[in-house]
C-alpha cells in the first residue's frame, strides 16, 4: 500500500539569502499535493513532504525553477555516500568559480581605486584629461561588472520576474545604480555640468563593493563547509571493500557496494568492518568509538553484533551480513544527522519572519533616504549624496547574518553530538533540552545495567571455588536469566568445567542436576522447603542480610545439605552515580522510576545519589508520572531503554533513549544516546546549553548589526556629528557581519564532554 506522504530532499542551487529560503518555500508550499515544505539557507537543503499521487520530484523541482532557482540532480540509483560525494564536488567547484571572480573583482578594484583618487588631487587633475580617465575607469570596471558581479544581477532579474526580493537584489540595485550614475556623467558630462553638477562617477564604488561582497561570500562558503564537516567525516568512516567468502571457500576482495544480505565477510587485525553483521567464528575487540563516542575496545564473540566502520582490533573473524547500503547503522547515523542539521529550530521563527520582509522594507527605506537627501541637501552636493547613502543602506542591510545565525549552530552541534555517541533527531528536541529542569530516569537499563549480576557467592564452611564449578554446572543447562548470571559469575572466576546429567527445571522455584554423582539442587527457598532441607542459622541470617540489600537470594543445596548461597541483583553502572551528580551540578532534579518495590528502589537511589524516586510504577503507569511531574510547572527529559518506556519518552518535553534500548524507545525519543551511560544525557544537555546560547549571541549580533547600520547608512548622525558611511566600509561591514555569525557557530566545534 502506497503511504499516505513522501519526503523529498532537494540541494537547492542558487540562494543567497534567508529571503532566497523564504521565497523557495512559499513556492514549493504553494504546489498541488504539498503538505509542508522547509528549505534551509545553510545547509541549501529542501525537504518536502507531499502526496505522492498529486506530486512527484519533477514538479517540486519545477516549483523551485519557477521560483528562480535551481536543484542540482541526482543520480537515482547512487547510494547516499555516492550522492553525498558528487554534491560535495560540485559545491567544490562553485567555490573555485566563486574564488576565480572575486580574485578578479579584486585585482581590477586595486587598479580602479588609486586612479579613482586622482580626482581628490587639483593639482594632478589639470594634468589629466577627465574624460579620458573616466572611459578607462569605465573599462576598467565592465568586467567587474558583467564577469564577477554578473550573478548578482541574473539573480536580481530573476527575483524580479518572480516578485520576489532578495539579498541580490539589494547588491544589484546598489551598485548598478552607482554604475549608471556614473555611466551617464561619462557619456553625457554636459548634462550635469549644465545644471551645475559636477560629473562625478563611482567605478571605484561599484567595483570594490562587488570585490568586497565575494570576500564575505568566499569566507562564507568556507566557513560552511566547516559547519558540515561532521557529515563528511561520517560518510569517510565507511570501508571501501569488504574481504567476502565465496562458496567454494575463496577470499575476494568487492567493493563495498557488492556486498550482498547472507554473505561471510572475513575482518583480520586492523581491518575496518565493512558493513553490519552478526559473527559466526572467530572473536575479537573493536573500537566502536565512531558509534558510541566511547573510546575503549569492545570484545565481540560468537553471536554479537558488529557494525560497519568500526576497527577490528585484535583478533581475526567472520560474520555474516544483516545490514548494508541505507539500512546499516551508519547510514542511518548520517541520515539522523543530516535531518537534523537541516530542520528548524523554533527560535528560528522571528528571524525567518523578519527575513521574509526584510528586503522589500529596505529598498523602500533607501527610496526614502534617496528623496530626503536629494530634497534637503545643498543644492551642489545633494544629488551626490542622495546617491552614496541610497547605495549605502542597500549595501549595508543584507539579511545573510539573520539567516545563518539558528542553521549554522544547529549544523555544528548535532554534528558534534554524533562525535560524542548523541543522535539528535532534530533542533526542536536540541532546543526543548535546553530548558530542562527535570530529568526522570528509568531506573532498569538505564541506571542500572538491565542484566542480573551475581553479587555474592557466600559458602561458609566449603570449599567455595568448588562448589562454583558444581553450580555453573547445573546452570549451564538452564535458559533463565539468573542463570546465565550465574554461569558468567563462574566463567569470570575460571576453573574446571564440570558435566551435568539428569537435569531438571522446576518451574518457578529452580533446577536440578546430579554433578559428579552428586545431587545438586539451587533455586528460591520454596525449592529448598519442597525438598525438606532445612537452612543453617548462619545461612538463615546471610540470606536475610541478602534480602534486606534487595538482592534476589538462591539457595543451594548438594547431596540433601543447604551449603551455599547466591546474591543476584541488577547492578549499578560503574559510571551512574558520577553522571547524575554532573546533572545536579547544572541545576537539574534527578528523579528515579521503577517498578521495583520500595526498599529496592530506596537502595538504588541512595546509591545514585537520587532523592525522589517514584516506586512499584506499572508500565502503563509511567507517562502519568512524566504528566505529574508536568503538572508541577517541570521540563521533563525522560531517559529510558524499552518498549514499555515509549509512552514516557514520547510524553516528556525530551524523550532520551539510551543506544542499548529498543527500535520502539529510540523512534519515540527526540535524542538517542549511543551508549548506555548517562553521561550521555549530561553531554546533550549541555551541547543544547551552547549552542542556544551560541545562537541567541548570532541572533543579537545580527539584530543589532542591522538595526544600527541602516540608519548609520542612511546619514542620521551627519546633522549631527557630519558622520557618512562610505558604500564601501557599507560593504565591508556586510561581509563581516555574515563571517561573524559563522565564526561564533564554529566555536561549537571546540566543545567537549
Amino acid at each position: 500500500m502506497e503511504p499516505t506522504t513522501k519526503t523529498e530532499t532537494l540541494d537547492i542551487e542558487g540562494m543567497t539569502c534567508a529571503s532566497c529560503a523564504s521565497a523557495i518555500e512559499k513556492s514549493l508550499s504553494r504546489a498541488p499535493g504539498v503538505q509542508s515544505a522547509m528549505v534551509n539557507f545553510a545547509t541549501e537543503k529542501a525537504t518536502v513532504h507531499y502526496l505522492p499521487g498529486q506530486a512527484s520530484p519533477a514538479t517540486l523541482k519545477e516549483a523551485v525553477v519557477n521560483a528562480g532557482y535551481g536543484v542540482l540532480e541526482r543520480a537515482p540509483d547512487t547510494s547516499a555516500a555516492e550522492r553525498s560525494a558528487e554534491i560535495d564536488r560540485q559545491k567544490e567547484l562553485a567555490y573555485q568559480k566563486l574564488k576565480r571572480r572575486f580574485w578578479v573583482a579584486t585585482g581590477l578594484a586595486v587598479i580602479i581605486m588609486p586612479l579613482s583618487m586622482l580626482m581628490l588631487w587639483p593639482a594632478l587633475m589639470a594634468r589629466v584629461n577627465m574624460p579620458l580617465l573616466n572611459y578607462a575607469l569605465l573599462l576598467l570596471t565592465l568586467p567587474v561588472l558583467l564577469y564577477s558581479g554578473r550573478e548578482f544581477y541574473v539573480s536580481a532579474w530573476n527575483g524580479f520576474k518572480h516578485r520576489a526580493a532578495n539579498m541580490d537584489t539589494l547588491i544589484a540595485v546598489g551598485t548598478g545604480a552607482a554604475f549608471l550614475y556614473s555611466l551617464a556623467a561619462t557619456v553625457v558630462p554636459d548634462f550635469f555640468l549644465s545644471r551645475g553638477l559636477m560629473p562625478e562617477v563611482y567605478y571605484d564604488t561599484t567595483a570594490t563593493i562587488i570585490a568586497l561582497i565575494l570576500l564575505g561570500k568566499v569566507l562564507e562558503m568556507r566557513a560552511k563547509t566547516q559547519t558540515s564537516a561532521a557529515i563528511r567525516s561520517l560518510m569517510g568512516l565507511q570501508a571501501k571493500t569488504a574481504r567476502v567468502v565465496r562458496p567454494d571457500g575463496q577470499q575476494v576482495d568487492v567493493p563495498i557496494e557488492q556486498v550482498q544480505l547472507g554473505d561471510i565477510i572475513v575482518v583480520r587485525p586492523g581491518e575496518k568492518v565493512a558493513t553490519d553483521g552478526r559473527i559466526t567464528e572467530g572473536q575479537s575487540s573493536l573500537n566502536e568509538a565512531m558509534l558510541t563516542g566511547e573510546s575503549l575496545p569492545v570484545e565481540k564473540k560468537t553471536g554479537d553484533p558488529v557494525f560497519g566502520a568500526t576497527l577490528n582490533k585484535t583478533g581475526s573473524f567472520r560474520f555474516e551480513v544483516t545490514k548494508v547500503g541505507a539500512d546499516t547503522m551508519l547510514s542511518q547515523i548520517v541520515k539522523l544527522v543530516e535531518d537534523a542539521q537541516g530542520s528548524r529550530a523554533p527560535i528560528q521563527r522571528l528571524a525567518d519572519k523578519v527575513s521574509a520582509i526584510f528586503v522589500p522594507t529596505v529598498v523602500v527605506i533607501a527610496i526614502l533616504t534617496f528623496v530626503l537627501w536629494f530634497d534637503l541637501a545643498p543644492a551642489e552636493t545633494r544629488l551626490p549624496l542622495a546617491l552614496v547613502n541610497f547605495v549605502a543602506v542597500l549595501i549595508i542591510a543584507c539579511p545573510c547574518a539573520l539567516g545563518l545565525a539558528t542553521p549554522t549552530a544547529i549544523m555544528v552541534s548535532t554534528g558534534k553530538g554524533a562525535e560524542h555517541g548523541v543522535l539528535i533527531r532534530n533542533a526542536e528536541a536540541l532546543e526543548k533540552a535546553y530548558k530542562v529542569d527535570t530529568v526522570l530516569l528509568d531506573k532498569t537499563g538505564t541506571i542500572t545495567k538491565g542484566e542480573p549480576a551475581v553479587t555474592d557467592f557466600l559458602a561458609p564452611g566449603q570449599d567455595s571455588a568448588r562448589l562454583l564449578q558444581l553450580v555453573a554446572a547445573v546452570e549451564r543447562q538452564s535458559e533463565h536469566p539468573l542463570a546465565e548470571a550465574v554461569v558468567r559469575h563462574a566463567d569470570a572466576q575460571g576453573g574446571a568445567r564440570l558435566n551435568a546429567t539428569g537435569f531438571r527445571a522446576i518451574e518457578g522455584k529452580g533446577a536440578a542436576a546430579t554433578v559428579e554423582g552428586q545431587a545438586v539442587l539451587i533455586g528460591n527457598h520454596r525449592l529448598l522447603t519442597e525438598a525438606d532441607i532445612s537452612l543453617s542459622a548462619e545461612l538463615t541470617a546471610q540470606a536475610e542480610q541478602l534480602l534486606g540489600q534487595a538482592r534476589t537470594v538462591l539457595y543451594v543445596a548438594v547431596a540433601g545439605q543447604a551449603v551455599g548461597l547466591v546474591g543476584v541483583a541488577d547492578t549499578v553502572r560503574d559510571t551512574s552515580a558520577a553522571a547524575i551528580k554532573e546533572l545536579q551540578a547544572l541545576g537539574i532534579e534527578v528523579v528515579m522510576m521503577t517498578g521495583d518495590n520500595p526498599q529496592t528502589a530506596a537502595q538504588v537511589a541512595g546509591q545514585v545519589g537520587i532523592a525522589r524516586y517514584f516506586a512499584e510504577v506499572l508500565p502503563q503507569d509511567k507517562a502519568g508520572k512524566v504528566k505529574a511531574l508536568q503538572a508541577e510547572g517541570r521540563t521533563v527529559a525522560m531517559v529510558g531503554d524499552g518498549i514499555n518506556d515509549a509512552p514516557a519518552l514520547a510524553q516528556a518535553d525530551i524523550g532520551l533513549a539510551v543506544g542499548s534500548g529498543t527500535d520502539v524507545a529510540m523512534e519515540a525519543a527526540g535524542i538517542t544516546l549511543m551508549r548506555s551511560d548517562l553521561h550521555g544525557v549530561v553531554t546533550a544537555i549541555e551541547l543544547s546549553r551552547q549552542t542556544i546560547r551560541t545562537i541567541k549571541q548570532n541572533l543579537f549580533f545580527a539584530f543589532i548589526y542591522n538595526t544600527l547600520g541602516i540608519p548609520v547608512a542612511a546619514g542620521l548622525l551627519y546633522p549631527f556629528f557630519g558622520i557618512l558611511l562610505s558604500p564601501m566600509l557599507a560593504a565591508a561591514a556586510m561581509a563581516l557581519s555574515s563571517v561573524s555569525v559563522l565564526t561564533n557557530s564554529l566555536r561549537l566545534k571546540s566543545f567537549n564532554e
